[in-house]
């Protein structure tokens, strides 16, 4: 009998939807970290350091606001589009609640975030161009809201090359082409700002149309007073939790630019930007787990949820592990490649990477109780850990500055995640780990030591390259000598196999 023989199809079948989509997903989601990156390092090098500060701040606000402008929107439609299946007039009327939704709270964002900006910015980097720069992010929130509905309504039908499209790629680059575009003409931070909402509010006008042709969901308010209960009892409790996350790991930019200083507000949003980096794995993994996991949940196939749930966290511990060592070993030449003032980056970048692991190592523990009905436990777990953090982090920026507000939000991802973990065990038995999460973390530990050795050899910005490259080939034979579990290996030859027939269908014969 062979090893995939072994694997339930149901289980098989799961497997092979998540990691496909995860492979869709990762592609983009290099693209938008890359787009990402660009952006911030054409802003940092064309802007002065204070003026980037305002940006940085001013940008990661409006970050924070995003999360909340769709009010659980996107989560309540990964649980019940795929509950609409073959009703396309009640996946219709999900849909339209959630575009009003999102469309509703962004005009109150917008509205709130104009009055607030003066005394915000009081109270931060006291700059004469933040309030408006900050007015115009405001209108961009409700826009990016609407984009991402777009993109939630193709990842709850299973499509993961309409959401990656959308929220992956079409988005950071507009916000690239329009700040490129802003510095091109001479404008300064204000003027960035202008071009990136009305970049913005062209890929809504055309991206919603063809969201709606693309999938054949036309969003509609008729008949949605019978969904409304149900759409906000789940959605309510999850944009809560959402607001709760904003204060565990979100505020440590604000406390930055409140109790330090317009530059030191910059230098963290560039280190952001290098951790973002590192939640790739989570993020692709985690595209097409809800959907799956709230079938396999509502089908009571709770010991293939929790195998699926197992293996999905292996192999989202073995994608991450490289990258983190990478930050942590080259680090400094990476910050360095912004300018010499973000060096000083480099312990803050370290700490945070500690709660990246963590965070990922636990897999899609939030995804999990959310697609298991168990949203208002999050919440309440949310807010709890919200008002430890704030605490915690303000205290540890005034003791430890940057290297503080990585600490307070390290602490803050590790504990969420260990007590979801622990949620989960409790309330539907779902335990992903095994002996077999030790492989990757070895094979870190030779990378890292290889890595280290060819930075002592060759140093400066060869060493990234010619290290990464050495420690890769290290890590993959590593894994391979302590042994690879045989569900990783099924995925692997499946998905091989589909992607070279997909090329050899598509090359000319």
């Amino acid at each position: 009998m062979t090893a995939s023989d072994e694997i339930p199809d149901a289980e098989r079948e799961a497997l092979l939807t998540i990691v496909h989509g995860a492979v869709v997903t990762s592609g983009g989601v290099s693209v938008q970290r890359l787009l990402s990156t660009g952006t911030e390092f054409v802003l940092a090098r064309g802007l002065d350091p204070v003026v980037y500060g305002v940006y940085a701040l001013a940008w990661r606000i409006a970050q924070l606001l995003i999360r909340l402008v769709t009010f659980g929107s996107v989560p309540t439609l990964q649980r019940y589009l795929p509950a609409y299946e073959g009703d396309l007039g009640g996946q219709s009327r999900v849909a339209g609640l959630a575009y009003a939704t999102t469309l509703g709270f962004g005009l109150l964002i917008a509205i709130g975030v104009w009055l607030a900006a003066p005394t915000i910015n009081a109270l931060t980097v006291t700059h004469p161009q933040f309030p408006t720069t900050m007015g115009l992010f405001g209108l961009l929130v409700g826009l990016v809201g609407l984009v991402m509905i777009s993109a939630a309504v193709f990842r709850a039908v299973g499509s993961a090359r309409g959401e990656v499209l959308f929220n992956k790629i079409l988005r950071p680059a507009v916000r690239l082409g329009g700040a490129f575009l802003a510095l091109a003409l001479g404008y300064s931070v204000v003027g960035v700002a202008g071009a990136i909402v009305g970049a913005t509010a062209l890929l809504v006008v055309l991206g919603v149309p063809v969201t709606i042709r693309a999938t054949g969901i036309t969003p509609t308010l008729r008949g949605v007073p019978t969904e409304v209960r149900r759409f906000f009892n789940h959605a309510a409790p999850v944009a809560m939790s959402s607001l709760g996350k904003v204060f565990q790991n979100r505020i440590d930019l604000l406390l930055v630019g409140a109790l330090l200083t317009a530059v030191a507000a910059g230098v963290y949003n560039v280190v952001l930007v290098l951790i973002a980096i590192a939640w790739i794995p989570l993020l692709s993994f985690n595209q097409l787990l809800p959907p799956v996991a709230s079938d396999l949940y509502a089908n009571d196939r709770m010991v293939t949820l929790n195998a699926v749930y197992s293996s999905i966290t292996r192999l989202i511990v073995t994608a991450v592990v490289p990258i983190l060592v990478v930050q942590a070993v080259y680090g400094r030449a990476l910050l360095g490649v912004f300018g010499e003032t973000f060096l000083r980056g480099y312990v803050p970048l370290v700490v945070y990477l500690g709660g990246v692991f963590v965070g990922s190592a636990v897999g899609a523990t939030g995804w999990l109780l959310m697609m298991t009905d168990h949203q208002y436990a999050r919440m309440a777990l949310d807010w709890l850990l919200a008002v430890l953090n704030v605490l915690l982090t303000y205290v540890f920026v005034e003791a430890f500055g940057l290297a503080g507000a990585a600490l307070g939000t390290s602490l803050a991802i590790a504990v969420q995640n260990g007590l979801q973990v622990l949620l989960l065990r409790r309330f539907e038995g779902l335990w992903p780990f095994d002996g077999t999460f030790f492989t990757p973390l070895g094979a870190g530990i030779v990378m890292g030591a290889v890595m280290i050795a060819v930075r002592a050899v060759v140093g400066g910005l060869p060493a990234v390259g010619v290290g990464t490259v050495a420690g890769l080939i290290a890590y993959v034979a590593s894994v391979h000598a302590l042994g690879v579990d045989p569900r990783d290996r099924l995925i692997v030859r499946e998905l091989a196999g589909q992607y070279r027939t997909a090329i050899a269908e598509r090359l000319p014969q």
